[in-house]
């Protein structure tokens, strides 16, 4: 049986999963009810799959955050969860509770877990490995958060430059805190 692989990804209006400049996380745009969301979607049994640059973000940033911050608890349970970080590059052991370094192409590797996991698949962030993902058709949920913002001068990483064409069945959709949108599709290649 082939478990679920979810996309999940936080964006701008204009499609920037990141901005410079003075924005801050979430860009400044978070509330409580997603807050609280995230938190509900993190709870369930889960596999995390992180490329290497998003692995590398995540560490950093969690790293800063342990001495500077109090982090969200959405955070800190995606934290906790079982990850597969898919590199070349990185090498075990990793700063990561429960973290395995898989080497090799990430469609092979993701194949292989989708038929392997007991638990359903889920990826925050690692934008060029999801692309990938999604033109090999493993991508099962496109989970988008878009807040409220444009950020057409300042924007960094455009969450879907380069990918391929697809067709996208919304299958839910919410609005958090009046403003942000949580919008789920199943893509299918056009």
């Amino acid at each position: 049986m082939t478990t679920t692989y979810t996309f999940d990804v936080f964006c701008s209006l204009d499609g920037y999963g990141a901005a410079g400049a003075d924005w801050t996380g979430y860009w400044g745009k978070q509330g409580p009810e997603l807050l609280d969301r995230r938190l509900a979607e993190y709870g369930g049994e889960q596999r995390m799959v992180f490329g290497a640059q998003t692995y590398r973000a995540f560490a950093r940033m969690l790293a800063a955050g342990s001495e500077q911050q109090v982090l969200d608890p959405w955070v800190t349970r995606m934290r906790h969860l079982p990850a597969t970080v898919v590199s070349t590059t990185l090498e075990a052991p990793l700063d990561w509770p429960d973290a395995t370094v898989v080497a090799g192409d990430a469609v092979d590797v993701v194949a292989r877990l989708k038929e392997e996991s007991d638990v359903p698949l889920r990826s925050h962030g690692s934008l060029s490995m999801n692309r990938a993902l999604m033109a090999a058709g493993l991508v099962d949920r496109l989970q988008v958060t878009i807040f409220p913002v444009i950020t057409g001068r300042t924007g960094l990483d455009p969450v879907f430059r380069g990918a391929a064409d697809f067709d996208l069945e919304l299958t839910e959709s919410r609005v958090l805190d009046h403003h942000i949108q949580e919008l789920v599709y199943r893509p299918t290649l056009h």
